[in-house]
C-alpha cells in the first residue's frame, strides 16, 4: 500500500514542479523580507522555486485529504454477515454449503450467516446496516424500493417459488377454482398473500367466493377439519404431512401464469458502489455453493444439520431435493434474473395494490455481479 500511494506522491510531484508560475501570484513576493517588482521577480529563480514549492504543499495536501477520505469510505469489512430469510434449514444449504467448504473464504471474505424470521427481517436488518447481505422474496424488494430503501436483488436462488396451497387428498380440492365457499387459510400481509389474491383472480374468483381465516404456522387446523385450504412452502409443510401419513395435492401459482423470484440474495446501493469486488465475491461463493450443495447432497445435508439442533437429517434431504427443482427450473445459470420476470411481478404489486407507485425496475435488480457476467 505504502509502495501505490508514494508513485501517486511521486507523479503529482512531477507535475506539480512542472507547471509554469502564474504570472498573477509572483507579480509581488516577498524575498528576504523585501518588496520587489514584476521584473525583478521574473528574473529571481529563487522566487518562482518558492511559489512552486508552496504551490505544491496545497495541491499535494489536498490530494491526499480527498484520496485518504475515498480509502476510508471504501474499506473491506472485517466480516461480512448474510441474514436468511428464514431460520436455518436446508431451504439455505447452497449458503452452508459455501461456508463451510471454505468458498467465502477463497475469496478473502469472512462471512457469519445468520437466521432471518419475523424477529430479524432480513431487509430491515440489512437496511439499518446491521447486516450487509440479505435474502428475500423479490416482491419484498420492489416494496422496500418502492418505500425509499436503496437495495438492489443481486441473485435469485429460487427462481420458482416454493410458495403454493394445499389440500389433503381426498377433500376434492385439485385447483384455485375448487375454492369457492371452502375455507381458506390466509397468511396476510407478505407475499403468501400477494401470490393467493393473484391465483383467485386468474380463477375468476374474489375473496368474497371463499371463506378466508387468517392463520400463522399451526397446521393442524388443517388435520382436524378447521381448515379445507392451506398456504405454504412446498419444500416444508406437505414434507411434514406425507412424513406424517398425510397424502396432499398441491395447488402451483406457476399454473396460472404466477412467476414470482423467491429467495433473492440482495445487499444495499452503498455496499455495491463502496465494495463492488466484495459483492462480486460473495455472490459468485454463493452461487458455487449452491452448484455444490446439489452435486454433493450428502454434505450439504451434513452441514446444514450442524446450523441447529432442531433439524432432522431425513427432513432435511428431502426439503433440498425438494428444492433442487426450484433452484433449478431451467437450463439457466443458478442465481440468473429476467427483466421480465420483475416487470410482471411489479405489474402484479401494483395491480394488488401492494405497490402505491411505480418503481425504477433497472435499480432494483442487476445481474452484472453474477459469475462470468460483467467482466
Amino acid at each position: 500500500m505504502c509502495v501505490k500511494w508514494n508513485r501517486i506522491y511521486c507523479n503529482w510531484t512531477d507535475i506539480c514542479l512542472s507547471l509554469p508560475v502564474p504570472s498573477t501570484l509572483i507579480t509581488r513576493v516577498e524575498v528576504e523580507n523585501a518588496t520587489v517588482t514584476e521584473k525583478s521577480v521574473h528574473s529571481n529563480r529563487r522566487g518562482e522555486e518558492m511559489i512552486r514549492s508552496r504551490l505544491l504543499r496545497v495541491i499535494l495536501t489536498v490530494f491526499v485529504f480527498l484520496a485518504g477520505s475515498l480509502a476510508c469510505s471504501r474499506q473491506q469489512p472485517d466480516e461480512l454477515s448474510i441474514r436468511l430469510k428464514w431460520i436455518h434449514q436446508a431451504q439455505f444449504a447452497g449458503f452452508y454449503y459455501a461456508q463451510e467448504t471454505g468458498l467465502y473464504a477463497a475469496k478473502g471474505v469472512t462471512v457469519s450467516l445468520r437466521p432471518g424470521g419475523v424477529d430479524y427481517p432480513a431487509i430491515k436488518r440489512v437496511a439499518s446496516g446491521s447486516d450487509h447481505f440479505g435474502v428475500a422474496g423479490a416482491d419484498q424488494i420492489l416494496i422496500a424500493r418502492g418505500n425509499g430503501i436503496p437495495i438492489v436483488a443481486v441473485a435469485c436462488i429460487y427462481r420458482k417459488s416454493p410458495f403454493v396451497l394445499f389440500a389433503l387428498s381426498g377433500s376434492g380440492i385439485n385447483s384455485v377454482e375448487d375454492l369457492r365457499g371452502k375455507r381458506v387459510g390466509v397468511l396476510l400481509g407478505g407475499s403468501e398473500e400477494l401470490v393467493y389474491r393473484a391465483m383467485l383472480r386468474k380463477a375468476g374468483l374474489t375473496s368474497a367466493d371463499v371463506n378466508e381465516i387468517p392463520v400463522e404456522l399451526d397446521i393442524t387446523l388443517l388435520l382436524t377439519g378447521q381448515i379445507d385450504v392451506w398456504p405454504g412452502y412446498s419444500i416444508n409443510e406437505p414434507i411434514t404431512l406425507e412424513d406424517q401419513g398425510h397424502q396432499v395435492t398441491l395447488i402451483w401459482p406457476e399454473d396460472y401464469g404466477i412467476h414470482v423470484y423467491s429467495d433473492v440474495l440482495f445487499t444495499t446501493e452503498e455496499m455495491i458502489r463502496s465494495n463492488p469486488q466484495i459483492v462480486r465475491d460473495v455472490v459468485d461463493a454463493t452461487v458455487k455453493g449452491w452448484e455444490g450443495a446439489f452435486s454433493d447432497r450428502n454434505s450439504a445435508v451434513e452441514f446444514t444439520l450442524t446450523y441447529s439442533d432442531q433439524l432432522r437429517e431425513d427432513h432435511e434431504r428431502k426439503m433440498l431435493d425438494a428444492s433442487a427443482d426450484l433452484v433449478m427450473p431451467d437450463q439457466k445459470p443458478i442465481g440468473w434474473m429476467e427483466r421480465e420476470a420483475w416487470e410482471n411481478l411489479h405489474q402484479l404489486l401494483r395491480t394488488s395494490g401492494f405497490l402505491k407507485e411505480d418503481v425504477d425496475i433497472d435499480q432494483a435488480f442487476s445481474i452484472d455481479l453474477l459469475p462470468g457476467v460483467g467482466q
